[in-house]
């Protein structure tokens, strides 16, 4: 791996000294192996006491790792015969947001999902996935063309939020999320929603309004980032960490309060480590949630979006 967290470099630290012994064992005559067995079965203990008891913080920099896989990768593995989409038809295109048609086994789907850059010139290219308006007026008509001929739409949510550039609010940022979110309450058919890295206020709201909302493992959804959070409440962005455990922005913590549906595990330290495993794990998510949604007639959908997001949360009527 190119990047190693924090929590992790006690499991990388006694990966390497397996890796030496083993070199060791084989450049020379002497018998390693019961040395090498014993670290095994500690570096096995290890990794069982790190992956299983993360803390928000150390979620929040999964969803944030630099080779965790993307809305194109998830299209690779899960779907066939995508044909990619560009432009709003009103301004440009914005890479940070693809779009396109597919099959998810013989069923036609539209994709929609939030894409980062792997790289420098690639993140510079997508805006690091930060969308522009343009971006969610491309994505709104494709899930409109998807109406028209009926395909259920998936979408992938993976973003820090939606650029806050000037030129972004001269183009209709926030009008443009708003529409969204109307037209997404609105639509005739199935919207199934997975948060697959970061979940980031309006900008992730932009594309999240569906049936089916679920979320991996690591994956966070939230109002605001927790520096933003920290520079808020206590005036001081450094307090991030602290943030993230008052915030209640992990998978497990939205599952609690009835936000998201159900959540996709990851393999052992987090999707990058095994994407195709990960890409099985959402398959199994999706092929349910899909097989549900498309036996209820237009009207169920409906109904059960609205009682869906009217029981989010609490409030008292007047």
């Amino acid at each position: 791996m190119k990047q190693v967290l924090d929590f992790e470099k006690p499991i990388v630290n006694l990966k390497e000294k397996i890796a030496e012994l083993k070199t060791f064992t084989t450049d020379s005559d002497i018998n390693l192996e019961a040395e090498i067995s014993t670290l095994e079965e500690r570096l096995e203990k290890l990794e069982n006491d790190i992956y299983g008891n993360l803390q928000p913080w150390h979620r929040v920099q999964m969803a944030r790792h630099q080779e965790r896989p993307t809305t194109l990768d998830y299209i690779q593995e899960l779907f066939t015969n995508f044909v990619e989409f560009h432009g709003d038809r009103l301004f440009g295109d914005d890479e940070a947001i693809v779009t396109g048609i597919a099959f998810y086994g013989e069923q036609p789907v539209t994709v929609i999902g939030h894409q980062r850059g792997k790289g420098t010139k690639e993140n510079i290219r997508r805006n690091f996935g930060m969308p522009h308006p343009e971006g969610y007026r491309k994505a709104l008509r494709h899930m409109r063309q998807a109406e028209k001929f009926n395909r259920p739409i998936i979408s992938f949510i993976d973003t820090k939020g939606a650029y806050p550039g000037k030129a972004a609010e001269e183009r209709g940022q926030s009008e443009a999320i708003a529409r969204n979110l109307v037209e997404m309450a609105g639509l005739s058919v199935p919207i199934i929603c997975i948060v697959i890295g970061e979940g980031g206020s309006g900008g992730a709201l932009g594309l999240g309004v569906g049936d089916r909302i679920h979320m991996l493992e690591n994956s966070t959804y939230s109002v605001i980032s927790p520096e933003g959070a920290a520079a808020l409440l206590w005036k001081d962005s450094g307090l991030a960490r602290k943030a993230a455990e008052t915030m209640r922005i992990t998978s497990y913590d939205l599952k609690e309060l009835d936000v998201v549906d159900e959540i996709i595990p990851e393999p052992r330290g987090g999707a990058h480590r095994d994407i195709q495993e990960q890409a099985k794990n959402i398959d199994a998510v999706l092929a349910k949630s899909l097989e549900e949604l498309m036996a209820k007639s237009v009207d169920e959908l409906l109904e059960t979006r609205w009682e869906k997001y009217k029981q989010i949360g609490e409030y008292q009527e007047m």
